[in-house]
C-alpha cells in the first residue's frame, strides 16, 4: 500500500466511528429511554476519543508527508489529501482528554438543558453551560494556535471552512439595515391582504405520517436508504446510505410536520447524492454546514413554498385531510406559510425575520467565546439584542436563550451557517432557473426531478472538493452574493 492508500484506509475507519456516533445520537433523540443518558454520553465520549486518537496517531504525520511528496495530481485525490492534512492539523491541536471532556460536558449539559427549557429556568443549566463554554474557549484557543485563525474563526472553520467572522459581519450588518426597512413594509402589505384561513383539524397523526412519507418520496428520497421517525426537534442524521430524518406531529396543525419533512428531506437528498466513489473520505463528505443548509432551504423554502409547488401541495393536503378546500388553495397557503411575524422562536420564524435570530446568536456567541460576555449575563444580553433587532422582548428564558440546543451541546460557530445557507439557496435557485427554464412548470406538478438533477450535478456530486464560495462560483458563476436573497425576499414579500 502507498502512504495515500494507508491514509484512505485510516480515514475510512474514522468515518465509520463517526457514523456509529451519528446513529447513537439519532437513537438518543428518537428512541432512547431517559435513563440511558449518562451511559450514552460515555459511549459518545469514547467514540470521539477513539476517532481522535486514530487521527493523531504518530504514523499519520509520516504518511501525510510521504503522500504529499509523491503527489496526487490536481484532482479529487489531491483535494482529499489536502482535507486529510487539514483534519490532522486541527485534531493534533486538541489533546485527547480535552476532546473526551468536551464530549462528556456537552452530553451532560444537553440533558439538563432539556429540563431547564421545559421549566424556563436558566439557573438550572447555567453551571453546566459555564463548563461547556470554558472547554469551548480552551478548544478555540488550541485551534487558533494551530491554524493561525482567531479563536472564534477557528470554531467557525470547523463547520464551514474558509468563512470567517470578518466575512460574515458585513453581510449581517447589511441585512440588518435591509430588515429595518423591509419588515414594516412587508407587515403593511400583509395587513392589506387580510388574514389567511387555517385548515380545520384535527389532523390524525397516522394520516400526517403517511402523507409526510409520500411527500419525501415524491421529492426523491429512497426509503430503502432512509427512515422517517419522530423527535422533539426535527433533524437529519445517520449516514449517506442510511439517512434518518425526523419530524414532530401536532393534531391541531399539520404544517409543523409537513414543512419539517420538506426541510429535512432536502438535507437527506444531499447526503444521498454525495459521491459514492469517495464515500467515507473527507472529500466525499458534504461541503460544510452552510452548504448543507442551502440544500434543505432550496427544497423547502425556494421550491416547496413557491407559488408553483403550493398549488400541487394544496391538492395533496386536501386529499389527505378533507374538509373545506378553500384553505388549501395555493394563494391561501402562501399567505399562511409565508406569514411575516416578529416572533421569539427561531425555528418558527419566517424567511424575512429568520436572519435576525441568527445575527443575534452570531454576536452573542462571539462575545461568549471571547470572554466579553459571562454566561450568567446571557439571558439579559439576549433580551436586549432581540429588542434591538425585532422590537420584542422574550417573556421568559424558554422563549429566549434556552430555546436552541446548539450552545448547550457545545456547538459554537455553527449559527452563521443558517443564514449563509439561506442566501446560498436563493443564489442557487436563481442559477437553476436560468439553466432549467421549465423548472417552475414542473414544480406545478409536484415534480422536483429537474431541480434535483441540477443540484446532483452542481452541488451534491461535488462533495467537499470545493470550499463554500468556490462551490457557489462553480454552480452560479459568482461567490456568495446576498443580493439574490434580498431579491427573493422583495419578490415574495414586498409586492402589493
Amino acid at each position: 500500500m502507498t502512504a495515500y492508500d494507508r491514509l484512505k484506509a485510516r480515514f475510512s475507519r474514522i468515518a465509520i466511528l463517526g457514523e456509529a456516533a451519528s446513529v447513537l445520537n439519532w437513537d438518543a433523540a428518537v428512541m432512547m429511554p431517559p435513563g440511558g443518558g449518562a451511559a450514552r454520553g460515555e459511549q459518545l465520549a469514547v467514540l470521539a476519543g477513539a476517532a481522535h486518537t486514530m487521527l493523531i496517531a504518530p504514523e499519520v504525520a509520516g504518511d501525510l508527508d510521504e503522500a504529499e511528496r509523491a503527489g496526487c495530481g490536481n484532482g479529487w485525490d489531491a483535494a482529499n489529501l489536502e482535507l486529510m492534512r487539514r483534519a490532522y492539523e486541527r485534531a493534533r491541536a486538541l489533546p485527547s482528554d480535552l476532546v473526551e471532556a468536551s464530549a462528556r460536558a456537552n452530553s451532560a449539559c444537553e440533558k439538563v438543558w432539556r429540563e431547564a427549557r421545559r421549566l424556563s429556568q436558566f439557573a438550572l443549566v447555567r453551571p453546566h453551560l459555564e463548563e461547556v463554554v470554558r472547554l469551548v474557549r480552551e478548544t478555540a484557543e488550541a485551534l487558533a494556535e494551530a491554524t493561525g485563525l482567531a479563536p472564534y474563526d477557528a470554531l467557525m472553520d470547523g463547520f464551514q471552512r474558509g468563512i470567517t467572522a470578518a466575512d460574515v459581519a458585513p453581510v449581517f450588518a447589511d441585512y440588518e439595515a435591509f430588515l429595518a426597512r423591509a419588515l414594516p413594509e412587508a407587515e403593511a402589505i400583509q395587513a392589506r391582504h387580510g388574514t389567511a384561513m387555517r385548515p380545520a383539524g384535527p389532523f390524525p397523526i397516522a394520516a400526517q405520517e403517511a402523507l409526510c412519507r409520500r411527500l419525501a418520496e415524491r421529492l426523491g428520497l429512497d426509503f430503502t436508504h432512509a427512515r422517517l421517525d419522530r423527535s422533539t426537534h426535527p433533524f437529519t442524521g445517520g449516514t449517506p446510505t442510511d439517512v434518518r430524518i425526523t419530524t414532530r406531529y401536532d393534531e391541531t396543525d399539520m404544517a409543523s410536520s409537513v414543512l419539517a419533512v420538506l426541510h429535512e428531506t432536502g438535507h437527506a437528498l444531499y447526503e444521498r447524492g454525495l459521491p459514492e466513489r469517495f464515500a467515507r473520505q473527507p472529500v466525499g463528505q458534504a461541503a460544510g454546514m452552510a452548504a448543507h443548509e442551502s440544500q434543505s432551504l432550496i427544497v423547502e423554502m425556494q421550491a416547496c413554498r413557491s407559488d408553483a409547488f403550493l398549488g400541487w401541495l394544496g391538492r395533496e393536503l386536501h386529499e389527505a385531510f378533507g374538509g373545506d378546500p378553500l384553505p388549501y388553495r395555493a394563494e391561501n397557503l402562501a399567505r399562511l406559510w409565508r406569514h411575516v411575524a416578529r416572533g421569539f422562536i427561531r425555528v418558527d420564524a419566517d424567511e424575512l425575520t429568520y436572519p435576525a435570530h441568527v445575527i443575534l446568536r452570531f454576536r452573542l456567541e462571539q462575545a461568549l467565546v471571547a470572554g466579553d460576555l459571562a454566561v450568567a449575563d446571557l439571558p439579559g444580553a439576549w433580551n436586549e439584542a432581540m429588542a434591538k433587532l425585532l422590537g420584542i422582548t422574550p417573556p421568559d428564558d424558554s422563549r429566549g436563550c434556552l430555546q436552541d440546543i446548539h450552545w448547550y451541546d457545545g456547538a459554537f460557530g455553527y449559527f452563521p451557517s443558517y443564514t449563509l445557507g439561506a442566501m446560498a439557496a436563493a443564489q442557487l435557485m436563481a442559477a437553476a432557473r436560468r439553466s432549467v427554464p421549465e423548472l417552475d412548470a414542473t414544480l406545478r406538478h409536484g415534480d422536483l426531478a429537474p431541480l434535483l438533477g441540477w443540484l446532483r450535478t452542481n452541488v451534491h456530486a461535488q462533495g467537499n472538493r470545493l470550499g463554500f464560495n468556490e462551490l457557489l462560483r462553480a454552480a452560479t458563476g459568482k461567490p456568495l452574493d446576498p443580493s439574490d436573497f434580498e431579491a427573493h425576499i422583495r419578490a415574495r414579500y414586498l409586492h402589493s
